[in-house]
């Protein structure tokens, strides 16, 4: 409590928000908001919060490496512990590992549409960080506080299109579990295949992100919110929105109207706890491991499914993806999927590749972490690839099933870091910050921060690959 009341009064100094912070809200899972209101007092206090990874002394040389980023968390934790691999360099504020901000000249979806999801995205996953920044962006792209609000109450006031992308967007992140031909199917009504690719990869990449931003708890810029983002439509073409006073720069404690201050979220998971007023636990619904036999049941019939859009054939994926020269043999499906564009397909190869390569965890515990994700989302492609993955590194059937177990035959170490990953994993919040301390306590900030990094991958990769319902690769690693 005493923590909760410090941070309390160091809010009130810098004109912060003036509401009690709950513990949980600090040192462990932050709660969801069910109503607007509650949603905005939360997002205030994402700036006032702790972040969870230490950090070294700069010397003056490194200072200077990192000129204006110096003084950041997120680019020196970047700096520190990611050696590079995320091709930052620390230079980068606010893209992790395994997310490409690169456009393809081949997209079409509205800039808009794709904003929207975001925010859908980061309200299923609660993370508030990026609640935050889609909210100045809708309203710099000329969105009504009014009409943010039925993001997350009402889809029936949008057009069927955007209600179709809406509902998959919840799906995709909440339940990846659960994907099917029809949600692929439905998207088709409205959207054509490369819409729908071009969908995929956003929303996995908004995954990634608000896995990132809440795993190593990056706190909110001070002067986020309202129309901080005040030219961000004339950078794209369309009229900078001039300022409301009703909704001040640097401050998300905005007037919400009458028919939307109650207003209950039909977006988010709801659990039965109520941590305060108008907020509940975060929680997770992802089912009970299946048993071994229905495991290999399942990656037999992957073997034999139909992708559920064309992919391009290995001469035209050699020729979109310069990186697969690498690559021997027959190319695998998932970069057969993302040579339908050439540059935003590239670039997600090399980071996948990337990320599969370097760093300095070992490969056995990375493929043992993809084991662990895969199961959970049931993403049966990206699950064939690790079990061949850990065959090659010498591990037999039971020691990779005993990866669905309780851990307790391996090392605290490994134990605390497959707890990490799988909590990131299954949703960005569930990961506590207590869980975060105990791997940091075994493991160091190096290997906690890379398993962070790899995780924010994987949940994009297997998201990607299992939307599209790819089958297995023939060739197994030769690919």
């Amino acid at each position: 409590m005493r923590r909760s009341l410090v941070l309390y009064f160091v809010a009130q100094a810098f004109g912060y928000a003036s509401f009690a912070l709950s513990q949980d809200s600090i040192e462990g899972i932050r709660p969801t908001p069910l109503t607007r209101p509650e949603m905005k007092r939360l997002l205030e206090d994402v700036k006032v919060r702790v972040p969870r990874i230490p950090l070294p002394a700069l010397s003056d040389s490194e200072r200077e490496t990192l000129g204006p980023q110096a003084d950041s968390y997120e680019s020196r934790v970047k700096y520190h512990y990611l050696n590079g691999i995320d091709g930052s360099n620390g230079q980068s504020r606010d893209r992790p590992s395994g997310v490409a901000r690169l456009q393809d000249p081949l997209f079409t979806l509205d800039n808009a549409l794709k904003v929207e999801l975001f925010w859908i995205v980061s309200r299923v996953n609660n993370c508030q960080y990026c609640i935050g920044h889609q909210e100045s962006k809708l309203l710099g792209l000329g969105r009504t506080e009014d009409q943010i609000a039925l993001l997350d109450s009402d889809w029936t006031k949008s057009d069927i299109a955007s209600q179709s992308a809406f509902a998959f967007a919840k799906k995709f992140t909440q339940e990846p579990n659960r994907f099917s031909d029809e949600d692929i199917a439905g998207l088709e009504l409205h959207f054509t295949d490369d819409q729908i690719l071009e969908m995929v990869l956003s929303m996995a990449g908004n995954n990634s992100i608000n896995r990132w931003k809440e795993a190593i708890a990056v706190p909110q810029n001070k002067d986020e919110g309202g129309f901080s983002r005040i030219g961000f439509a004339s950078s794209i073409g369309q009229a900078e929105q001039a300022p409301d006073p009703l909704r001040p720069r640097g401050s998300y404690l905005t007037p919400t109207s009458p028919a939307f201050e109650k207003a209950i979220s039909r977006v988010v998971v709801q659990s039965d706890k109520n941590e305060m007023h108008n907020t509940c636990s975060t929680v997770s619904r992802r089912p009970a491991l299946e048993s071994r036999e229905f495991v290999e049941k399942s990656l037999t019939e992957c073997a034999s499914r139909k992708p559920r859009i064309p992919l391009l054939d290995d001469s035209k994926t050699r020729e979109n993806i310069p990186g697969a020269a690498s690559l021997s043999g027959e190319l695998p499906n998932w970069v057969r999927l993302l040579a339908r564009f050439p540059t935003a397909g590239s670039s997600r190869f090399d980071i996948i590749q990337a990320s599969e390569g370097k760093g300095d965890i070992s490969p056995l515990l990375r493929a043992q972490l993809s084991w662990i994700l895969a199961r959970q989302d049931r993403a049966w492609y990206a699950l064939g690839r690790a079990r061949d993955q850990l065959v090659s590194f010498n591990q037999n059937s039971e020691q990779i099933f005993a990866l669905d177990g309780d851990w307790s035959a391996f090392p605290a170490r490994e134990q605390a870091l497959f707890r990490l990953a799988k909590n990131l994993g299954n949703a960005p919040v569930v990961l506590s910050a207590g869980e975060v301390k105990q791997a940091l306590d075994v493991a160091g900030p190096r290997d906690v921060v890379q398993v962070i990094s790899f995780t924010t991958t994987r949940a994009s990769f297997n998201r990607i690959t299992e939307a599209f319902g790819l089958p297995l690769d023939s060739a197994g690693l030769a690919k």
